[in-house]
């Protein structure tokens, strides 16, 4: 039986986290009878996706070694091919991963790919730009502007920065049209959830599935402060739908307008996207090796 080829696209600073026993540790739990594998580093922002879009063709699978940023950037060359991905979660947040129960140590991670299969998943694009787990406007899209500035990652500073800024931020009215129903709401933070969460198990759209050909809608109005620590607990217990601050409406083709902030939270990064927006839903337009559920 001849090896599928592996090509592992690693970003070494993804997460602050290291990455120098990798080798290693793929050495002793990859399941070598059925895989053989190369490992390439990144240097700079955008350089995954040069990697795949020169590389990719001689590999039978691509795995993103790093966090959304990374995973966004190799999807993106992927999708529309008949070449998979995978994931080894090494970011901060993790949100596709944590979404599609992918283990966050390393070692399990890299086993979970033993036992994996190609499952086909949707993806999106906002005024063309790619996403594959989640996109926002509004604060959502501040806090991803805030939080590529600061040194230190992970879920602490996250959480210290979304405090420090929700007094600040206030409510947008925001027009919208989705699949030719025109809505008008005043909200928080609208985001596009492919995926359930923004990543450190912050679970907003708990029924979203990367694979039902719709995308959800989460239209999030700014709480009090007495409600604050009640929203967080129904995120954390994946009950955030049944919150009277969240309203989640299902589609495919979504404009929205007027995005005052001009950017946008696209897989964690913040991108300039304009003032108005179009998401657009492609159905199964991307392989991702998966364990089934």
């Amino acid at each position: 039986m001849n090896k599928q080829r592996l090509l592992f696209v690693v970003n070494p600073i993804s997460g602050g986290k290291s990455k120098k026993r990798l080798e290693e540790i793929i050495r002793r739990t990859l399941d070598l009878e059925r895989f053989s594998w190369v490992i390439k580093r990144t240097a700079f922002a955008g350089h995954a996706l040069e990697i795949v879009k020169e590389e990719a063709a001689d590999y039978d699978a691509v795995i993103a070694v790093g966090g959304d940023g990374t995973i966004n950037e190799i999807a993106r060359e992927l999708s529309h091919t008949t070449i998979p991905m995978g994931i080894i979660p090494l970011g901060s947040g993790n949100g596709l991963a944590r979404h599609l129960k992918i283990p966050l140590d390393v070692h399990k991670a890299i086993d979970y790919l033993n036992h994996a299969l190609p499952q086909e998943v949707d993806t999106l694009r906002m005024n063309g730009h790619f996403f594959v787990s989640i996109a926002g406007v509004g604060f959502d899209s501040l806090i991803a502007s805030e939080f590529e500035k600061q040194k230190g990652r992970g879920f602490v500073n996250y959480a210290k920065l979304t405090i420090r800024e929700f007094f600040h931020y206030q409510e947008n009215e925001f027009n919208l049209n989705i699949d030719g129903q025109k809505y008008r709401r005043k909200a928080h933070l609208i985001s596009f959830a492919n995926s359930n969460q923004f990543g450190y198990r912050t679970i907003i759209s708990p029924q979203a599935d990367i694979s039902d050909g719709l995308v959800d809608v989460c239209i999030i109005t700014k709480p009090k402060l007495w409600q604050i620590p009640r929203l967080f607990l129904q995120m954390w217990m994946e009950r955030a739908d049944q919150s009277s601050l969240v309203e989640i409406i299902r589609g495919k083709e979504i404009e929205l307008w007027p995005n005052n902030d001009i950017f946008a939270n696209i897989d964690g990064e913040s991108v300039k996207v304009g003032e108005k927006i179009q998401v657009k839903l492609f159905p199964k337009s991307l392989k991702i090796m998966m364990q089934k559920k």
